[in-house]
């Protein structure tokens, strides 16, 4: 295969990254934490910790999980929004020898359920604001081990107890719990002072993440990520950004604002763990939503680096206070996990100084495997090159290159790819060619530079807010409601999230309201994947053999 795009490598780039000095993430880590001891790693709210003290606690808590009996290789969940906790705990698993299972805090008792019994967790990390949710499907799950942790834990004790009091009683967002034998995080770092994390032999093949992603079928599947896939990434991204980080004056500590959630395999890898190989600060936003305290807590640094989706950029450029933030360390903007809109990209751009650097991957692929250069201000309008060590291939249905110019499915190839989905040889045969590439299902086309525009999916897939919703998963939800005849579910555009789900339903009693579907959905779904539209009709289009045509519906005028 030619590798057009080297051409088209900024200054610098290698073509090929080299991951082999490092036998597992855990090592990566563990040496940024001896290099950059005295520097602080993450802040949120104000309260920072030091590399050096990462290094003690999540040594700490890694013993205490030893110290519970988990063999090697045992999965343990994690399911927190962007606190302090997560970190430790992240590199707690990691260094402890096991594997972590992230989940979106989000998630209802049934996603919930299928995660911890499709991955065997044995163990969980859980913020108390979604204790009730676990509480609900725990007995028939195979967790034995619950850490839960509190807003305040790590805040200090004055700030930790005033934040834990305004969560808990005055803005009412811990739902009431139970969960006997549970232990507080706070209670595990106390009691694994005189433990010690005992030496693993996890090696390059062993697993470092579970990363639960949809599917056609409509049930999620963990992508298995080594721990040679992730550390292949965060190099791979360490070289990708680095032109765009040596612009200007030397940059003594690299600030990253972290607003993505970190379970979110984009902010996972660009901003947790680059910005620890880096020796960098991460500003954690534990919710990115409260748009106006959001831009409080901007206007707090001189930041460097803001990966973030669309409609997030969107929502900062809208905000009156928007001009108040000081955006002149800005050196890189990523753009991921939807596609970003030009309109957008140039208003980032004429006020804040930065270009949004977009790029293109997946939980499969760790997950970056293309990007825009970061030496450049212009918008291509594509998912720009594969990074180092990354092929791609445009191929027909057949598996057969296309012709430069021509659309075809983009398939991948590279040090990222993961190594299957977890327990599903079928699943991973359906997307794995025999020479090695990951078929993404998205169409693109390749132009001669060795730039990659996306044209069409060839999944039915409903990007909501840079998250993936899967219509089988949500028409099988809304089957079960009673009074639904047929459901299809369809992505339809939309200015704030590029895309949302709408319903087309066929009804079995006539009496069925689209306020009794909504009310239905929201008890079994998470938020971005319930419907903003329902549609009632008499009958919906089908193929000769009975299956519903999506497409017919997402073209038709009354999607739109």
């Amino acid at each position: 295969m030619e590798k057009l795009w080297l051409k088209q490598y900024p200054a610098g780039v290698p073509a090929e990254i080299d991951a082999s000095p490092y036998r597992s993430l855990a090592q990566l880590l563990e040496e940024s934490f001896r290099t950059h001891a005295d520097k602080r790693a993450f802040i949120c709210m104000d309260a920072a910790i030091t590399y050096g003290e990462l290094d003690r606690l999540s040594q700490q808590f890694g013993a205490w999980l030893q110290a519970r009996g988990l063999k090697p290789g045992a999965r343990v969940a994690i399911m927190m929004p962007n606190v302090l906790q997560y970190p430790v705990a992240l590199a707690g698993v990691l260094r402890a020898g096991y594997v972590v299972v992230n989940v979106n805090p989000l998630y209802t008792p049934r996603e919930l359920e299928h995660q911890l019994k499709d991955s065997g967790a044995e163990a969980i990390v859980i913020l108390e604001n979604f204790a009730a949710t676990l509480q609900a499907v725990l007995p028939n799950t195979p967790v034995r081990h619950v850490v839960v942790a509190s807003m305040g834990d790590m805040l200090g004790t004055v700030k930790g107890a005033i934040v834990n009091f305004v969560v808990r009683n005055v803005k009412k967002m811990v739902p009431e719990w139970q969960l006997p034998n549970c232990v507080r995080f706070n209670d595990v770092i106390r009691e694994s002072r005189s433990l010690t994390l005992a030496p693993t032999t996890t090696g390059p093949d062993d697993i470092a993440f579970l990363q639960y992603t949809g599917g056609t079928t409509g049930v999620s599947k963990g992508a298995v990520l080594l721990h040679r896939n992730v550390v292949a990434n965060v190099l791979q991204s360490e070289a990708w950004m680095q032109p765009a980080l040596d612009k200007g004056a030397p940059i003594d500590q690299v600030i990253t604002i972290t607003a993505l959630p970190l379970y979110h395999i984009f902010a996972l890898t660009v901003c947790c763990l680059l910005g620890m190989r880096n020796g960098g600060v991460s500003v954690l936003i534990p919710n990115p939503r409260d748009i106006p305290g959001f831009i409080k807590e901007l206007q707090k640094y001189r930041f460097n680096m803001f990966p973030a989706v669309n409609t997030l950029y969107n929502a900062l450029l809208n905000h009156p206070d928007f001009d108040k933030v000081d955006f002149s360390g800005l050196r890189v903007a990523n753009g991921g996990g939807m596609a970003v809109q030009e309109a957008v990209a140039k208003k980032w751009l004429s006020r804040t100084g930065c270009p949004i650097i977009e790029g293109y991957g997946l939980s499969e692929t760790s997950p970056s495997a293309t990007c825009n250069p970061t030496d450049t201000d212009a918008f291509s309008g594509t998912i720009g090159l594969p990074l180092p060590s990354t092929e791609l291939a445009i191929r027909d249905d057949d598996g057969n290159d296309v012709p430069l110019g021509q659309p075809g499915e983009i398939c991948l190839r590279g040090p990222q790819v993961m190594a299957g989905y977890w327990n599903r040889p079928d699943e991973t045969a359906k997307v794995m060619t025999p020479d090695g590439f990951f078929k993404t299902g998205d169409i693109g086309v390749m132009d001669e530079r060795g730039y990659t525009k996306i044209v069409d999916r060839k999944k039915d897939m409903i990007l909501v807010s840079g998250f993936n919703v899967y219509p089988n998963e949500v028409e099988g939800v809304v089957a079960e409601c009673p009074g639904v005849l047929e459901v299809a579910a369809v992505g339809v555009p939309d200015v704030h999230s590029g895309e949302v789900v709408k319903l087309f339903i066929v009804r079995k009693d006539p009496a069925l309201t689209e306020e009794t579907v909504v009310a239905f959905c929201r008890e079994r779904l998470t938020g971005y994947k319930r419907p903003k539209y329902v549609e009632f009709r008499t009958e919906l289009p089908k193929t000769n053999v009975g299956k519903i045509l999506r497409r017919e519906l997402r073209d038709s005028r009354q999607a739109a």
